[in-house]
């Protein structure tokens, strides 16, 4: 038996909840063998309400990593938090020797619970380095923004635009998640390949339980392409898998909850409703 072999680069997240935790949690889950290239890692001081301290690794441990997964071949890549725009070229200059076609980039540009973007220049970086190589990005709304050089989307339509821009800097297909702050009654994300807009929507779940979501979310997108889904089942698929662990999410302490990332394959996921909008 061999299994598809897939590879973050990405931040570690003590807590366990989001970062490489979640992506090789999620890798595991659907079926492939999951790779880490450590780029930071974060505490949380329980002494300061969980405040995030990030702690960068240097750059040379980093290409180490990043050689020493490519050499085995991998089949699906994706970046998480990169701290800086050395980073972020690093992971794009990687990426682009390798002429990987499945790319998932995660744009993280803060820590959960925190809001201010880890370094202002990654989003410039980001752009330059790792969109063109990108066959999906996934950011948030915040994140989507950013990256559009445009106001957070709050809208369907909104997100129809900034998802255009986005796609314009060379990204081969974008998926905006809509999270709690969009004014919608469903849990929507737009899904956009640069003819078409699909509206991925499933039942919202009450919970403050979602800590990892976005991770979770691309990490699968990660795992469905190295198994062999087209872009659009790969999408579809990992929003069916971050709903149904969102929905199972649970309790770490007093100040956050983690998705619960095993809950698909223990509790079967929604239906995914697709609507071209």
């Amino acid at each position: 038996m061999t299994l598809k072999k897939t590879l973050t680069i990405a931040g570690s997240d003590t807590s366990g909840g989001a970062g490489i935790q979640a992506d090789l949690k999620t890798f595991q889950e659907l079926g492939t063998y999951g790779m880490t290239a450590l780029t930071v890692v974060v505490t949380m001081d329980p002494d300061k309400n969980w405040s995030h301290n990030v702690y960068s690794l240097p750059i040379d441990v980093i290409k180490s990593q990043i050689k020493t997964a490519l050499s085995t071949g991998i089949d699906a890549i994706k970046t998480g938090m990169l701290s800086t725009e050395e980073v972020i070229q690093t992971a794009g200059e990687a990426i682009a020797e390798s002429e990987l076609t499945h790319v998932v980039i995660d744009p993280v540009m803060v820590c959960k619970g925190e809001d201010e973007v880890l370094n202002p220049g990654t989003v410039d970086a980001m752009i330059e380095f790792l969109l063109p190589r990108a066959e999906i990005v996934t950011p948030n709304l915040f994140e989507a923004g950013q990256l559009a050089g445009m106001k957070t989307p709050g809208t369907i339509e909104q997100m129809k635009a900034t998802a255009e821009k986005i796609h314009s800097l060379g990204a081969r297909n974008v998926v905006i998640k809509g999270g709690k702050q969009l004014q919608h009654d469903k849990a929507a994300d737009l899904f956009y390949d640069g003819k078409t807009h699909l509206l991925l929507e499933s039942e919202k779940t009450d919970t403050l339980y979602n800590h990892g979501a976005g991770c979770t979310f691309a990490a699968a997108i990660t795992a469905n392409l190295a198994n062999g889904q087209d872009i659009k089942e790969a999408v579809i698929e990992a929003k069916s898998y971050v709903a149904s662990a969102i929905a199972n999410g649970w309790k770490l302490n007093e100040y956050v909850g983690p998705v619960m990332h095993g809950a698909k394959n223990r509790f079967g996921g929604p239906e995914i409703t697709t609507t071209e909008v």
